[in-house]
């Protein structure tokens, strides 16, 4: 008798093995679509559509959200908190920032895509400059020094005081990639 108990556990094992092996490998499939779906959504709200605009603080709280739901929340009320005219219908602050962004990917791409670019980062925060000085031709100057492709942006009261704020990006490469020389002069 205690070898027919054995046959009849050894084979319950198999089939518990059968039957709840797929059961578990689809839960676990599932929760791939669903970190699959994070990436894909949430992840790229965060990592791609708000990078330069969204606080370090708010990076942390929503890494601490567990559900979609609360992230949904945290999304309406990270663009209610930047409206310029609160409970308004259209968001402005939004569409502008969703503007910004659709222009660098067409304008400033380079190897990277433009939201990447130091040309679209600083676009995208301060928008268009009120004006930009352009040398696109590369050579030499007259004391013997190689320049460089460079574009100078002014911005008049960019800055939260209202200064005038430089920036000054520089194709080292003579390849298109404009990177920022500095971070304000």
């Amino acid at each position: 008798m205690g070898r027919r108990h054995s046959r009849f556990f050894a084979g319950s094992a198999v089939a518990f093995v059968l039957f709840f092996l797929p059961v578990l490998a689809k839960g676990q499939s599932g929760q791939r679509e669903a970190d699959l779906h994070f990436a894909k959504s949430y992840g790229q709200w965060l990592d791609q559509d708000v990078r330069w605009i969204v606080t370090d603080k708010e990076r942390t709280e929503f890494g601490r959200l567990s559900t979609d739901q609360q992230r949904d929340e945290f999304i309406r009320a990270f663009w209610e908190r930047r409206d310029p005219v609160p409970g308004s219908r259209e968001n402005r602050f939004k569409e502008e920032h969703y503007r910004r962004l659709a222009y660098v990917n067409r304008h400033f791409e380079d190897q990277d895509p433009g939201w990447m670019t130091d040309r679209g980062r600083i676009y995208i925060v301060y928008g268009p400059p009120d004006e930009i000085q352009v040398r696109p031709i590369s050579g030499d100057d007259h004391a013997g020094g190689v320049t460089f492709p460079y574009e100078v942006w002014h911005y008049k009261s960019a800055s939260e005081a209202g200064k005038e704020v430089t920036w000054r990006f520089v194709d080292t490469c003579r390849c298109g990639e404009y990177r920022l020389m500095n971070d304000s002069y």
